[in-house]
């Protein structure tokens, strides 16, 4: 069966959107229009894509459209780049990153992909272990993720690993560990942690015999946000050398001891035939790798 780029575009700015009237605006049609489309395409196919929730939701056979959507726009930009189209549409790529990522490499890889191609790029935060889901769901084209396996029907290429140290400041250092990081003080002293799902501190913790359960925990989902935490002596955390190396040579942060933790990183992108795709894996390679330790 045939399916219409207009219909499955159509599920694809539904989900993006999030509602059928924010589709609507950049679809410049009418909602009834929109509902319409959907209606037309889950006829044709005997299958619901979009559960009616709030936030829509795409069921699994929904979640194929998406991505078969993605395609059909990545397609249609590189024929008209093949073909010297002067009008046609800047290709659209939303990329699924981890916060460490993006608040300390991944911009400038980006920057250099916009000099030669005519692209925009929509950045879907998550945390490394959860970035693929969004792969396999439709919702972003490429992902910087801790998976190795690679998505069916996509690369995956190795780009190293981030370091984390463990970092506090002189004055939370003296207050919690005056005498050195002991399985008692850590289990008393404040840790500091980006979200629910971020095993980083729970890692350093383990390498140390330390039981993870104990620690209190603050919860900063923002990386700029976690650091200036860390920096306020709320809790001690991990921090990435390029976020931590400042703080440390002015002496208003200090390494509170234990092994560096690392968290190797992977690259993983729709197998797509299209030029602006392999520039941005050319570029995200090597601004990885200039970064991340091998």
């Amino acid at each position: 069966m045939w399916i219409s780029p207009e219909l499955a575009e159509t599920v694809a700015t539904i989900v993006d959107e999030g509602s059928f009237e924010q589709a609507a605006r950049r679809l410049r049609i009418s909602p009834s229009a929109v509902s319409q489309r959907l209606r037309t395409l889950e006829s044709q196919l005997g299958r619901v894509l979009i559960i009616r929730s709030r936030p829509i939701r795409t069921t699994p056979d929904g979640a194929t459209i998406v991505r078969l959507a993605r395609q059909y726009a990545a397609v249609s930009h590189e024929a008209g780049v093949s073909l010297g189209l002067e009008r046609q549409e800047r290709m659209h790529v939303p990329i699924a990153v981890n916060a460490d990522s993006l608040a300390t490499w991944l911009l400038p890889a980006l920057e250099a992909v916009t000099h030669d191609h005519d692209v925009t790029f929509e950045l879907l935060r998550e945390d490394e272990a959860r970035t693929a889901s969004l792969l396999e769901s439709g919702s972003a084209l490429a992902a910087i993720t801790s998976q190795k396996q690679p998505i069916a029907g996509c690369s995956v290429t190795a780009l190293g690993s981030t370091e984390y140290i463990a970092v506090a400041t002189p004055a939370f250092v003296a207050r919690w560990f005056p005498r050195g990081i002991t399985r008692e003080a850590l289990a008393a002293a404040p840790a500091i942690e980006f979200d629910r799902s971020d095993d980083v501190q729970a890692d350093w913790l383990r390498s140390l015999g330390a039981d993870p359960a104990l620690a209190p925990r603050h919860y900063v989902p923002a990386s700029e946000d976690y650091a200036a935490a860390v920096r306020l002596s709320m809790g001690w955390g991990m921090l990435p050398p390029a976020q931590a190396q400042a703080s440390l040579d002015r002496g208003t942060l200090t390494r509170i001891g234990g092994d560096d933790v690392r968290e190797p990183l992977f690259w993983q992108q729709w197998n797509i035939d299209s030029s602006v795709l392999h520039a941005l894996q050319q570029q995200v390679v090597t601004h990885a790798r200039a970064a991340l330790a091998s």
